[in-house]
């Protein structure tokens, strides 16, 4: 497995939408094993194809954090929810379709494609999810929590959209003025006094 680079917002590439998968291939298949490495290596708990400069509409996820990291930001939401118990992780959705959303929740949402920022996005609460897994089977459930956040969050890459897109033109603004001014840090270099927290997680 190699890992793959991440797009950095303000990247133009992240801004282009990605196209349903038409067949699972070898090489698709070993493409979604580099993205899952990817992911983890990162300390990520989901990637998008869109965020590795693929515009295939495939995502990547694993919420359960097997080793007890960012306890506390997944606190936040109550613990793992009954749904997401019954979701077998890590995740790989092709063409991954939200049939239905219901309620809102909010989550403070940071992202592998603009690292070191975090703000509170909103997001339905409850989604019923279709897609399609590396082995060609039609698959669809329902989750919450963590799980149903993140999801929501990748599929918006996948349309070429970013979490900063979805706060307040003020709020998007100043980080985007951040980003410009400050740039992001250099991860061989952080001393810890950056934005990042123990209690946040960049999906």
């Amino acid at each position: 497995m190699a890992l793959l680079e991440i797009l950095k917002y303000p990247d133009p590439k992240l801004r282009r939408k990605c196209k349903p998968v038409e067949q699972v291939t070898p090489e698709l298949k070993e493409f979604a094993a580099n993205m899952l490495e990817t992911m983890k290596s990162f300390n990520g708990i989901g990637l998008a194809a869109a965020q590795v400069d693929r515009l295939d509409r495939l995502i990547v996820l694993d919420t359960r954090r097997p080793e007890g990291d960012d306890a506390e930001a997944r606190y936040e939401l109550g613990g793992e929810t009954e749904l997401e118990k019954k979701i077998t992780q890590p995740l790989v959705l092709i063409n991954p379709v939200i049939k239905k959303k219901q309620g809102k929740t909010t989550y403070n949402e940071g992202c592998l494609s603009v690292p070191s920022y975090f703000e509170v996005v909103e997001r339905a609460l409850l989604i019923d999810v279709e897609a399609m897994t590396l082995d060609g089977e039609k698959i669809a459930f329902q989750t919450d929590g963590l799980l149903a956040i993140c999801i929501q969050h990748e599929i918006d890459h996948l349309d070429g959209k970013l979490f900063i897109d979805r706060l307040s033109p003020l709020k998007s603004s100043r980080v985007k003025a951040k980003i410009k001014k400050f740039g992001y840090p250099d991860p061989d270099e952080d001393d810890g006094e950056n934005d990042v927290t123990d209690s946040h997680i960049e999906l």
